[in-house]
């Protein structure tokens, strides 16, 4: 919230992609992610990097939670107005 105008990022260089759909869950607008084609090659980032099927995993994931987290602007659907006339 101190940077209003600024949108919030998470840069992930964990396993898995559970920390990376929580930071979206929390409000991160900006994910990174270091993607490799076999986590089993040298380098520093290739371990705790994604694969293509985890990829496509974490994006399903991360479009499951934001439809979860519904819109921000809340508003009355015409199949709910009975109830709430009561």
């Amino acid at each position: 919230k101190e940077f209003p105008d600024i949108p919030i990022g998470y840069s992930g260089h964990e396993t898995g992609i559970h920390v990376s759909v929580a930071a979206v869950a929390l409000g991160a607008k900006v994910l990174e992610r270091h993607v490799t084609l076999d986590k089993s090659w040298k380098g520093s980032d290739h371990s705790a990097s994604l694969e293509p099927a985890e990829l496509a995993e974490l994006v399903r994931a991360i479009r499951t939670v934001e439809m979860a987290m519904g819109s921000p602007v809340k508003q009355m659907l015409p199949c709910e107005a009975s109830c709430h006339s009561k």
